[in-house]
């Protein structure tokens, strides 16, 4: 099931990670949260290679990508993602500080499954990381097809 998947979480600014960890520890899900520094990092969990080449089989519950990444931006991850039929399923967040139209655009046109502006009040921040994470990691279905690839 959904909520015990990992969350995949890539943010390379610490000051936004020790926040968005914060929000889900308030959430209270089981779920690991693993934290990449950059889009490469992302794409190496994902496709299980580099320093994740060992880890267990299967995609997390969700990503949640920072568009403004060092090495591969994320945009181009989840350009990489949704390209992929092993990972086209895997719902991805864009969780940014970017409020332009464009990026959000671009976002959707891309793929993403929702397009969340961080906000700069904590309260809200927490509310609105323990919202996706309760929708994306406990209360939404995989596609059977998706379901059958991470067991």
């Amino acid at each position: 099931m959904n909520q015990f998947r990992p969350i995949l979480y890539a943010e390379d600014d610490p000051r936004d990670t020790e926040l968005t960890l914060a929000a889900f520890t308030t959430s209270k899900l089981a779920n690991e949260i693993i934290v990449v520094t950059d889009g490469a990092q992302a794409l190496d969990y994902l496709f299980r290679r580099g320093a994740y080449a060992e880890r267990r089989p299967g995609l997390p519950a969700f990503a949640l990508l920072d568009l403004k990444m060092p090495k591969i931006d994320g945009m181009e991850v989840l350009r990489r993602i949704k390209t992929d039929d092993s990972l086209k399923a895997l719902p991805v967040i864009m969780l940014t500080s970017s409020r332009e139209e464009r990026d959000l655009v671009m976002s959707y046109k891309a793929g993403a499954n929702a397009f969340v502006v961080k906000p700069i009040e904590f309260n809200e921040f927490a509310n609105a990381v323990r919202e996706l994470s309760m929708f994306w990691a406990v209360i939404n279905e995989p596609p059977p097809d998706f379901a059958r690839q991470v067991t």
